[in-house]
């Protein structure tokens, strides 16, 4: 069968909660997935069990095989694969390099760019537990996206294949943007640990299965009195995305740790 107009490539740098979760949603929409990067055991557990078949390969092949590198590790791993990538010539001229990191734009993707490639920030504003279950969950939320002008319609059609929706960022409120989504993380772990931790301590039995629809709730309700969010439900935005993804290009020891 002919590939559909539109349909990437798609290699992952990253086989951590992350970046198998936004390979196997690019895959439903109908692209390839040529390869995944993974150190750990439990790494390469995820991968298979999240995307089977899909090879496990070197970084430097994950690349080289692909027309969009998804690139999701830890941010104070970023800079450096970037950066090393580049010194071995390995981005290729016209390759889609998309990073999933929420403190960064697309600056740290410099050295790529350099070589050719067309830099892409992606984060989706989402807990990943690192199950198949948050593939359903894309479809709730929102993605921040940054990207030269030029392609920005390629970023944002990539978000709504995943069945998200894209929000655009700037590259200079990137760091505002990353402290909201650590606040709002941080802020409701503890919250709920605390409130387990007493339930607990007075004897009560599940606390979590306890407190779970308040604080359900009580988040909703605050979300609602601050704008609460629609969804995505242009199904004329998908039709758009298989032609902005059609590329105008041709196809085309360094680990980093998982995110």
């Amino acid at each position: 069968m002919s590939q559909r107009p539109g349909r990437l490539g798609i290699g992952i740098i990253g086989a951590g909660h992350v970046g198998p979760i936004l390979a196997a949603a690019l895959a439903g929409a109908g692209h390839a997935l040529t390869g995944i990067s993974a150190i750990s055991q439990a790494s390469r557990d995820r991968a298979e069990a999240i995307l089977p078949g899909v090879p496990v390969l070197t970084v430097p092949e994950v690349v080289e095989r692909s027309e969009l590198v998804i690139i999701a590790v830890p941010d104070d791993q970023l800079e450096s694969l970037v950066n090393g990538l580049a010194a071995t010539g390995t981005w290729q001229p016209g390759q889609l390099v998309l990073h999933t990191s929420a403190r960064y734009g697309t600056n740290v993707l410099l050295p790529a760019q350099r070589n050719g490639a067309i830099p892409l920030a992606i984060h989706p504003a989402m807990s990943f537990t690192g199950t198949s279950l948050d593939i359903s969950r894309l479809a709730d939320s929102y993605f921040a996206v940054t990207a030269p002008a030029p392609v920005l319609p390629i970023a944002q059609a990539l978000v709504v294949e995943m069945g998200g929706e894209p929000v655009i960022v700037a590259e200079g409120d990137r760091e505002v943007y990353a402290e909201a989504i650590e606040t709002a993380t941080a802020f409701s772990s503890s919250i709920v640990e605390q409130s387990t931790r007493l339930l607990n301590e007075i004897g009560i039995d599940y606390p979590g299965a306890v407190i779970a629809p308040l604080v359900r709730s009580a988040i909703e309700n605050a979300l609602t009195r601050t704008g609460a969010r629609h969804p995505l439900d242009d199904p004329a935005l998908l039709d758009e995305a298989t032609h902005l993804l059609d590329p105008p290009y041709p196809p085309h020891p360094f680990d980093p740790e998982d995110q």
